[in-house]
This record gives C-alpha cells, sequence and structure tokens, in this order.
C-alpha cells in the first residue's frame, strides 16, 4: 500500500492549535516519529510517509483540515511522475500524445493537468518522484524506455519536436509582452499564416491596440493566434475557450483543428464539455484528489471518455471515480404556464452606454425558475443584468426590481466587492440562519466547492478560480427574491460547474425566487435553466433582449443564430456539437431543429 500524506501548508497552524496532529499521533506517542514541526517546510507540520501507518487521526484531529491521507495501491508507485516535494502534490502518469489528432485533457482543478502540459512541452523536467534529487532528461528517458511516451521524449529532449505552449492565464501576457498586436503577431509569424488566421479569428478590430488594453477575449484569441503561427511539431491549449462566446468557442475549435500542422501533436486542456467534444479526437481522464494526487487514464475515444467520466466511471483501469453518475435531462422542459405564479414582469426597457443600444423586450418569470441568458460577447447580457440589480437605470421603461432584495454576483469580480477580510469570517456571518445554515448547503456548496479549506485565507489572497467560488457561495447563501449570476463558469472545473448549476436550480426552487443566469458554457445552461432569453443584434452596437421563452424554443433560435447544430448523447443526455457538414449537421438544418431533433 502506497500512501500519500498532503500537508496544506497554508493552512497548517500547528503553534495555534497546539500541534493536535503530533499530539495525538499513535506513532508518536509510542516513540516513533511520524509527524514533526520541520524547517523544511517552514515550521509547520511534516508527516513521515514510510512511518505514518494510515490510521487518520490526524486527519479528524487537524481543526483547520490542513492534511489529507490517502492509501493508494503499491502497483500504482510504478507510475510516478513528479512530485513537487516533502508532502506536496503527486501525479502519477501522463497523457500520450499522438501525431495526427488532438487529445483532450478533463478533469477537476488542481488534480495535475497544466503540471503534465509543462512536461510535455519540456518546461518542467519530472522527478519521478523523487524531489529531493536534481531532475534530469537522463533519468526521464531510462524510465520511460519501452513505452509509447519514450519516443515522444526522445524526440523532445534532441530537439526534433519543438513545443509552443497556449498558457491558462492569459491575463498574464499583459504583463510580460509589451507592444502592437499587429507587429507581435508580424514578427512572429513563423508560417505565413497571419492573414489568414486575422481572418478566421476576427482579429481586424484589435490589431493596432497594444497588448496591455486588449480584454480578456481578445487576450485569448491573440495568444491562440500566436501559438498558431508558430512553426513547432506539439501544440498545448490550456483552457482556451476561456473568455470567449459560445460562437467564438466553436470558431476557435475550428481554427486550431484547421491550421494545426498536419502529423503534429496536440492537447487540449478543456472545461466546456461542448468545445471538448468539438475539438477533441481522443480523451484522456485525469482523476484522484485535488491538491493531493492525480491519475492519468488510459486515452479513449472522445465520445466514450467524456461520458465515462460523467458517469464516474472508466472501464479499461476498471475504476469509480465518482459515487453518484452526471446525467444531463434528455427533454427540454415544455413550456406549461398552468399552475405557474408570475413573481416579476416588465415592461419594454431601452439604455444607451456610449455607443451602444440595448433594447429589452417585455416579459416576465415565474416563482422558482431559473432564466438563462444567452448571446455572444458584447451584447448586452451584463447590461441587462445590471439594469436589474438596480447599478443602471434605463433611459426608458422602469427597474423592474425596485423595492425586492438582489443577490448579484458580477462578470469580474474583486475581493475588495466583499466587506468581510477572511473567507471564514464571511461564511461563519452568512450561515448563521437560513438556507446557507442547512445541511445540504453545508455538503453541496459550501464543501463540495472546498470552501471549508479556505477558512483561514484572506478573501485578497485567493486565486481567480477560489475567487469565483466564494462569490457565488455568497450570492446563493443571501436572502433575496432576485439572484443575478453573471458568468459563474468562468475559472472553475467541470464537476464545479455542474455543482454550482444544481445549487442554483436547488436555491430557485427552495425559495420560490427566480434566477437569471449568464453563461457561455452551453451544457451549464441546458442542465440548469428552465427557460432562455436570446439576445441578437450587431455586437458592440446594438442588443436586443428577447422575451424568455421555452429550453427548446429559445435554444433553437440562439444555435440556429450561431450556425451549429447540437445533438443529444445517448448514455448521458449532454448537448453533444454536430460536425459541420456531416449527415446530422445537414438533417438537422433541413428540419429546422438546431438542439437536437425530440424522441418521437
Amino acid at each position: 500500500m502506497v500512501r500519500i500524506a498532503v500537508v496544506d501548508h497554508d493552512l497548517c497552524k500547528p503553534h495555534r492549535c497546539g500541534k493536535e496532529c503530533i499530539r495525538f499521533c499513535p506513532i508518536n506517542r509510542s516513540g516513533g516519529k511520524a509527524i514533526e514541526l520541520s524547517e523544511i517546510v517552514g515550521g509547520k507540520a511534516l508527516i513521515h510517509e514510510k512511518v505514518c501507518v494510515g490510521c487518520g487521526i490526524c486527519v479528524k484531529k487537524c481543526p483547520y483540515e490542513a492534511i489529507t491521507i490517502v492509501n493508494l495501491p503499491d502497483d500504482l508507485e510504478k507510475r510516478v511522475v513528479h512530485r513537487y516535494g516533502p508532502n506536496a502534490f503527486k501525479l502519477y502518469g501522463l497523457p500520450q500524445p499522438q501525431q495526427g489528432v488532438v487529445v483532450g485533457i478533463i478533469g477537476k482543478n488542481g488534480i495535475g493537468k497544466t503540471t503534465s502540459i509543462k512536461i510535455l512541452s519540456g518546461e518542467l523536467i519530472p522527478n519521478l518522484g523523487r524531489y529531493e534529487e536534481e531532475p534530469n532528461w537522463d533519468k526521464v528517458l531510462k524510465y520511460f524506455r519501452g513505452t509509447e511516451l519514450y519516443q515522444y521524449f526522445r524526440k523532445l529532449v534532441s530537439g526534433e519536436i519543438r513545443a509552443v505552449h497556449k498558457i491558462q492565464h492569459v491575463d498574464l501576457i499583459r504583463k510580460y509582452v509589451k507592444g502592437i498586436v499587429r507587429e507581435i503577431l508580424t514578427r512572429i509569424d513563423e508560417r505565413g499564416l497571419l492573414n489568414e488566421l486575422k481572418r478566421e479569428m476576427n482579429l481586424e478590430g484589435m490589431l493596432d491596440s497594444k497588448v496591455s488594453n486588449l480584454s480578456g477575449g481578445e487576450l485569448q484569441k491573440f495568444a491562440i493566434t500566436a501559438a498558431l503561427l508558430r512553426d513547432a511539431s506539439a501544440y498545448f491549449f490550456d483552457e482556451p475557450s476561456s473568455y470567449l462566446d459560445v460562437k467564438e468557442r466553436l470558431s476557435i475549435s475550428s481554427v486550431i483543428r484547421n491550421y494545426i500542422p498536419k502529423n503534429s501533436y496536440v492537447i487540449v486542456v478543456e472545461h466546456d464539455l461542448a468545445v471538448l467534444d468539438y475539438i477533441s479526437d481522443y480523451v484522456a481522464v485525469v482523476y484522484g484528489e485535488p491538491g493531493a494526487y492525480g491519475i492519468y487514464s488510459k486515452v479513449y475515444a472522445v465520445g466514450s471518455g467524456i461520458n465515462h467520466f460523467l458517469l464516474g466511471f472508466l472501464p479499461a483501469e476498471n475504476i469509480r471515480i465518482r459515487k453518484e453518475p452526471i446525467i444531463f435531462h434528455t427533454h427540454a422542459p415544455e413550456k406549461d404556464e398552468k399552475g405557474k405564479t408570475i413573481y416579476i414582469t416588465w415592461l419594454p426597457m431601452r439604455k444607451r452606454l456610449g455607443k451602444f443600444v440595448l433594447e429589452v423586450e417585455e416579459g416576465e418569470a415565474y416563482k422558482g425558475e431559473v432564466i438563462g441568458v444567452l448571446g455572444p460577447n458584447a451584447i448586452g447580457k451584463t447590461t441587462f443584468i445590471r439594469l436589474l440589480s438596480g447599478d443602471l437605470k434605463p433611459d426608458e421603461g422602469v427597474a423592474v426590481t425596485e423595492g425586492l432584495r438582489i443577490s448579484y454576483k458580477p462578470q469580474y469580480i474583486r475581493a475588495g466587492h466583499f466587506p468581510w477580510s477572511t473567507v471564514g469570517e464571511a461564511l461563519n456571518e452568512l450561515t448563521k440562519e437560513g438556507i446557507a445554515s442547512s445541511e445540504w448547503f453545508q455538503v453541496d456548496v459550501i464543501r463540495r466547492l472546498r470552501l471549508h479549506r479556505l477558512q483561514d485565507r484572506s478573501i485578497a489572497s485567493l486565486s481567480g478560480g477560489e475567487l469565483q467560488k466564494f462569490a457565488i457561495a455568497v450570492t446563493l447563501a443571501k436572502e433575496a427574491d432576485i439572484y443575478l449570476l453573471d458568468e459563474p463558469s468562468a475559472y472553475i472545473d467541470v464537476e464545479e460547474r455542474l455543482t454550482v448549476a444544481k445549487a442554483i436550480k436547488r436555491v430557485s426552487e427552495t425559495r420560490k425566487t427566480v434566477t437569471f443566469l449568464v453563461d457561455h458554457d452551453v451544457a451549464v445552461i441546458d442542465y440548469v435553466a428552465d427557460r432562455v432569453m436570446v439576445f441578437n443584434g450587431e455586437p458592440g452596437s446594438y442588443g436586443r433582449a428577447c422575451k424568455p421563452t421555452d429550453l427548446r424554443k429559445g435554444m433553437n433560435a440562439f444555435l440556429k443564430a450561431v450556425g451549429v447544430t447540437f445533438r443529444r448523447d445517448l448514455k448521458t443526455g449532454r448537448p453533444r456539437v454536430n460536425k459541420p457538414g456531416s449527415y446530422l449537421d445537414r438533417k438537422q438544418k433541413s428540419m429546422g431543429e438546431y438542439y437536437y431533433i425530440p424522441s418521437s
């Protein structure tokens, strides 16, 4: 049995808790030394894994939940690829790059996806678990000899493979890349594709801008374009859909597939299931315990691999990775207004912001429903949400939410938006009463989003994903009449997105309130929305918010405008994008059924 002991040293405060883990460890009390305070990790707890018997007492005694102990089969130790240090994250296995095909990676955050990309791109030399030794490629090649990865690493080390890595956090580009977009892309255009890509990626409006002035979506397109302009043998794209709307996500997926060199290696990490399905030929599932360990599965065909991930069972490994399967409803909710109680109504509204004009059709929302808000970027979705929140006043029409309690999660979150200094302070105040104090909220929201592990963290120190999850929990914990969530899926992984979707649905139904949800992940909208509002018009100039309509009719109108068709997966019910020009794509377009063909 391999024992993995992980101590989150940001959470560990031994002197404050009285060294509970050391006091109660049965090995220490019998004269051994399984746990000690170590200067190696800054005076925090260090667990000696070869001495530890895995009794779990220290895990239960630690008041800060800083300790995780996992027992794994001995055979797994043969697959260890990298470990960051004593009692730190451990990675088992790697995804297998394959020439001429796109391999997707799916899994939770904090489980080794970005680490594997850094290793395969040559940015990080894996230490094979021996973190106390200096890593080198000779050891790596010897370790992988006789496997498929050996040939890949041999070519990488010898320089036969040149790797390009599109990073996950594109906002960092502003800090390190200076200059005008056109000049930078012209300078790095090694393949002579700039004229084609600037058209395909719709870059014309940003070419004369400074990189420091680009929006998140523009930075994403800039980074993807820069990667494709490089003449390389291996391309790695870490979350290429972030900041982009649905149409742009599918467009860049097509661009990546069409413009990568033939016989090159391509790996894509993506949390949007529709995009991952659309862009990948094969998929590798990574599972384990976030922050503790990650294990890579064998490579599956993309449809089967995503289904195995959602159903929670990997047949090739004969391993269950989730207790409950994730199943999407297989039919859009029928429009049935009988028996429903209208909660709010609104008359036509109009708002001008600079050169942009938003017009909102009259509409209504029913008690207990979730309304999904769909449309391209810069079409007025956030403006509409701000009108509902009272943050903006309409130029024509009346704000419908005056006198109602509003709980609003904005698109862009800052630590300064919150009146608390630490996560624990906020959770203690919010969970004293109401729905946030209920057991299901504590389990299904606080614990599943792992916010309980951030109790001692200052809000200002949270990462983008942590801040997003915290903001969602704060929004749902408040007693309100209307909930407004603008892009809650940004920065968080597939499982967390669906956890958030479940929580949104349950809060709306339990409190008999209305929730407006803006998101670009079609799977999230499909999973949670009762009805949808579709926004159309000319991005940046004019937007029109159509009245709420049933999910099937609204999604059909939206997808028709985007020009893509979806079908339902037979096993999980998840929405899947049809390949352009495929039989189903042509059939559904001829029938006018862009969402999916309903069963008879």
